[in-house]
């Protein structure tokens, strides 16, 4: 490693560790320590497991003499990793007071600091493996703070304050741009990451091959004014729009429009990041589950596009669009003619189960449990959100989240087969 390419590091190291705090700038000490689902961590958890996280796979192997800030810690924020302890249980995160706030941010401080002096010791044998595990921890931490950002809306849609996170442009939603269909020939193609030196998750790879059929892909992303109409013909009364499993779930959760739409005096309206407003037709439907895309698909007598199709389209595209960078928090509508949304707004369902590429093989010891012990009932979505970083995003990408989930940023885009 380069003095440059050192500097580089501890540089990242100092604003994703930075960024994190900045986004909780805006929360009262009240909001910390909230946990309304077993799927949302309190913000206070987040800032202390990605502390953890360092702590772990990092200071402890590498960094001689390094003391633990407090030892209870590595049971109280290790989050599901089997191999390295007792871990306390996901849904019980919200119960702890203590430690306080304060605490919290004293630790990630501990961490810092003692980060910055491992990260010096570029010696050390072992300093390949320290920079390696270092890029996937601030890859690790990215994934955090936009989890901070969708489990604070989640605790904010709880309160009937409806509390306001910060205030958000409205931008421009007078209109959204015209759909059409992108035709994409059939033949072989080749997806997954590549070895060309740029940072990608193990379950991106390896780069391997695919047959696809010829297919088509909407330009853009489904809007709420159109999802408006699909809700309008009875869609979520209509079994033979919806899988087994998903029906089930409208019928005992009592499902009628995405989550955080709210009607009010017959105007339909959502919860943001910015509070309550009214629902923007020409923006991206978000919050719904795959079931709820997988519906309304069926409506329209179309498909949700498998991953495969997604990616070689989307690698086409430069990677630019309503990303958290962009400041807006919330989706917005597509403003330009020709192929758009594929990186920002809303992560996009696909049709693609979570599992193993041919030839996968897991990261060896604890790290291996990263991403490999979820291939399991889990749906791959593509192309993050308007709360995930711009640097953290890529085509190859791949995030999974059960079907029935709905509170993270997750919308629709079409596809169809050519026949």
């Amino acid at each position: 490693m380069t003095v440059d390419q050192a500097a580089s590091l501890h540089q990242e190291f100092t604003q994703v560790r930075k960024d994190s705090e900045t986004l909780c700038a805006p929360l009262e000490i009240e909001d910390y320590g909230i946990q309304t689902i077993p799927d949302v961590s309190p913000p206070k958890w987040h800032l202390a497991h990605t502390s953890w996280f360092f702590e772990t796979f990092l200071l402890k192997p590498f960094l001689k003499h390094y003391h633990e800030f407090d030892e209870h810690y590595a049971h109280l924020f290790n989050s599901y990793y089997e191999q390295i302890g007792t871990y306390h249980p996901r849904a019980e995160r919200g119960l702890l007071s203590r430690p306080t706030v304060k605490q919290i941010y004293a630790y990630r401080q501990h961490v810092n600091a003692a980060m910055l002096v491992l990260l010096a010791q570029e010696t050390l044998p072992d300093y390949p493996e320290i920079v390696r595990r270092c890029i996937i921890g601030l890859h690790h931490e990215q994934q955090h703070q936009e989890l901070l950002l969708t489990d604070i809306k989640h605790i904010f849609s709880y309160n009937p304050l409806r509390p306001v996170y910060r205030e958000l442009s409205m931008g421009n939603t007078n209109h959204t741009a015209d759909l059409f269909w992108h035709e994409q020939p059939g033949g072989v193609y080749e997806i997954g990451a590549d070895a060309a030196g740029h940072f990608a998750y193990d379950n991106e790879t390896p780069r391997h091959k695919v047959y696809l059929n010829s297919f088509r892909i909407a330009s853009r992303l489904v809007t709420n004014g159109e999802y408006l109409e699909f809700m309008h013909a009875g869609g979520y009364y209509n079994p033979a729009y919806w899988l087994s499993d998903g029906w089930k779930i409208v019928q005992t959760q009592h499902w009628q429009a995405p989550l955080y739409w709210v009607k009010q005096d017959m105007q339909w309206y959502e919860m943001t990041l910015g509070g309550v407003r009214k629902l923007d037709a020409h923006a991206p439907v978000s919050h719904v589950s795959l079931y709820e895309a997988h519906a309304y698909a069926n409506w329209c007598n179309k498909r949700l596009p498998r991953e495969a199709e997604w990616e070689i389209v989307a690698r086409q595209q430069p990677i630019t669009g309503n990303l958290r960078d962009a400041g807006y928090l919330q989706p917005m509508p597509a403003d330009l003619q020709g192929l758009a949304q594929f990186y920002g707004d809303v992560w996009e369902w696909t049709q693609s189960s979570y599992s193993p590429y041919p030839g996968y093989r897991a990261d060896s010891g604890a790290l291996g449990e990263y991403n490999s012990k979820f291939m399991s009932s889990q749906v791959v979505l593509r192309g993050g959100s308007c709360v995930t970083p711009q640097n953290h995003i890529r085509a190859t990408y791949r995030n999974f989240f059960y079907p029935g989930d709905r509170w993270q940023f997750s919308g629709i885009r079409l596809a169809e087969d050519i026949t």
